[in-house]
């Protein structure tokens, strides 16, 4: 049995520690200075409340962070500044960046983990991807808390800010595409051509993401798709709506200009083009 700590646990983090605790291990939860919602979270999931975040921490092999991106800093300061020496698990939707930061900040003797949650919460029939990114032992201590759990670890790498640059590119499409989701059905909602819009979105073949030779094409065509999205964010203007998401696409499609209607040219190249002047 391994004992973890889990802050501050919300429903990726209560869903977390209902499997640290189904696999025989020993999770901790701490309500100092946390809401009502959060520690009911915790004991529903089988967690054992301290009020004491140092005490919680002595008692502690692993700690996760399972908190609001924004909270992710500060949550590592406040478990540096009591001296904790186990494996800090970082398993926050942040920036390659400041997990390094962390990694940095972190007390000498204490090991960082980057990892990334792909998926809805596990359980109940749900598996969900854990990739983990960083020194081998540590990785295999947490790794070993999910054996046989609905929490699937992957290993992505030995340096902090693998998984999280993963999870990066992975938002990057995911949360943007459901944005724009959510424009594009504005819009025609304000057109009164809702019914047409989800007909057409139903009939559509789409597996861009997971198909990146497509890209190349789309390189192609920018020369015409940046004229098109101005003219959306002209529509999306006229009907008070956000254009701030058109216009990007506009800037962004700008950069493959060069390769008007080229459409042979090599995956890398086309991603190459993406980069600024500068690092190419």
């Amino acid at each position: 049995m391994i004992t973890v700590t889990v802050l501050h646990p919300g429903t990726m983090g209560a869903a977390i520690t209902a499997e640290l605790v189904s696999g025989g291990h020993e999770a901790l939860s701490v309500t100092k200075g946390r809401s009502e919602s959060t520690w009911l979270r915790g004991r529903e999931a089988g967690a054992t409340a301290y009020d004491s975040l140092a005490e919680a921490l002595s008692r502690s092999t692993v700690v996760l962070s399972v908190c609001p991106p924004q909270a992710a800093e500060d949550v590592a300061a406040a478990v540096a500044a009591h001296g904790f020496e186990g494996v800090y698990v970082d398993v926050n939707a942040i920036s390659p960046q400041r997990v390094r930061r962390i990694a940095d900040e972190t007390r000498p003797g204490s090991a960082v983990v980057d990892g990334a949650v792909f998926g809805q919460p596990p359980g109940k029939g749900r598996a969900t991807r854990l990739y983990l990114a960083g020194a081998d032992s540590a990785v295999e201590l947490v790794a070993s808390l999910f054996t046989d759990s609905a929490l699937h670890v992957c290993r992505v790498g030995d340096t902090p800010g693998s998984a999280s640059a993963l999870k990066m590119a992975f938002s990057s499409y995911q949360k943007a595409a459901r944005t724009l989701a959510g424009i594009a059905h504005a819009l025609a909602d304000a057109h009164g051509v809702g019914d047409q819009l989800t007909a057409e979105a139903e009939v559509m073949i789409s597996a861009i993401l997971s198909d990146p030779e497509y890209l190349p094409s789309v390189a192609a065509r920018a020369w015409r798709w940046a004229p098109e999205m101005e003219e959306v964010a002209d529509t999306l203007r006229a009907a008070d709506l956000p254009t701030d998401m058109a216009e990007a696409s506009a800037r962004v499609l700008a950069y493959w200009e060069q390769d008007k209607d080229q459409f042979d040219l090599p995956v890398v190249h086309t991603l190459s083009q993406l980069r600024s002047e500068k690092s190419r």
